[in-house]
């Protein structure tokens, strides 16, 4: 009996902690999603039921916010994916300076988050921006050498894009910002299962006649699945979740409260606004919602499978 209880010893550090900053404040966050806490009932507030349910499902900004959330969330993965596994692939193959490009690659991942975000604040400023000065750069190139325009149009390079002045434009600064920063996690993680595919099976179809189309087909995807398909689970909840960019790169929402997505609505509603009931209850809509689409993709990709035997 004494030998069977040695486990739950070493492993009783780690529930205290998890219960300490994960339990607990999820049970006092389900209690005030309760309650009508705010700045003016700040100590004297009572339990109302799912009165701010009722708020959150009420208003419509909150279907609006919920629909450029998903779209930002499948924008990004998609992207994310998309570059991760191309360079996975160029850099499984025989390149030159391969760890040169593995270095410079996964550099977007290793610099924080808050620098990064607040660095492409930067690049897409209106007058002084590299993003503007880049696409004047290209213009005035495309223009002046290919003759694209007549030459009386030469000169007439286009005006600076207002990136994050419109809210469709500051959406897209947003998406570029974070797609720059999650695409190294996707390549890394495509880059080891494709140094795990035996290289004897791409000489044996070789031999029979298959053409590199149907080996990618055949042997890369099948091999790439089984591990891109937790790191694509991830993906979506991280993507899902990720106030830094959007709260940084748009500097709060704006333009006018235009580009947020739900967790940084939350984020506003407490900080900014102090509704500390209502944003108590969205963050558990929030919390619900990440919880039906990891099941979903869980159950639908067979992602825990390898786990769960």
């Amino acid at each position: 009996m004494k030998t069977r209880s040695i486990p739950y010893f070493y492993v009783s550090p780690a529930f205290l902690i998890l219960g300490l900053v994960v339990i607990l404040p999820f049970l006092y966050n389900l209690v005030l999603s309760f309650s009508n806490m705010n700045l003016t009932h700040f100590r004297d507030w009572d339990f109302v039921g799912f009165k701010q349910y009722g708020k959150v499902f009420s208003e419509q900004i909150f279907y609006i916010v919920l629909l450029k959330t998903f779209i930002w969330t499948a924008v990004n993965v998609v992207f994310h994916v998309g570059f991760g596994v191309m360079l996975a692939l160029i850099l499984n193959t025989n390149i030159r300076f391969k760890n040169f490009w593995r270095i410079i690659l996964i550099l977007p991942w290793a610099v924080p988050q808050m620098i990064t975000a607040l660095t492409w604040r930067g690049m897409f400023n209106y007058q002084y921006g590299a993003v503007n000065l880049i696409i004047k750069k290209i213009d005035g190139f495309l223009q002046g050498i290919f003759g694209i325009f007549s030459t009386a149009d030469v000169g007439n390079i286009i005006e600076p894009v207002a990136w994050l002045s419109g809210e469709a434009t500051a959406f897209i600064a947003c998406i570029i910002t974070n797609v720059w920063l999650g695409f190294p996690f996707m390549m890394i993680v495509a880059l080891g299962a494709l140094q795990s595919i035996p290289k004897s099976l791409y000489e044996a179809t070789s031999i029979d006649g298959a053409s590199k189309f149907q080996q990618f087909r055949h042997i890369t995807i099948p091999f790439l699945k089984p591990v891109m398909m937790p790191a694509i689970v991830l993906g979506v909840i991280w993507t899902f979740n990720n106030l830094n960019v959007m709260w940084l790169v748009s500097n709060g929402g704006n333009p006018s409260d235009k580009t947020h997505i739900l967790v940084s609505f939350v984020y506003k509603a407490v900080f900014n606004h102090y509704r500390y009931g209502y944003a108590a209850a969205l963050s558990l809509v929030i919390f619900l919602i990440l919880l039906a689409i990891g099941w979903t993709m869980l159950k639908k990709t067979n992602a825990a499978k390898g786990v769960a035997e």
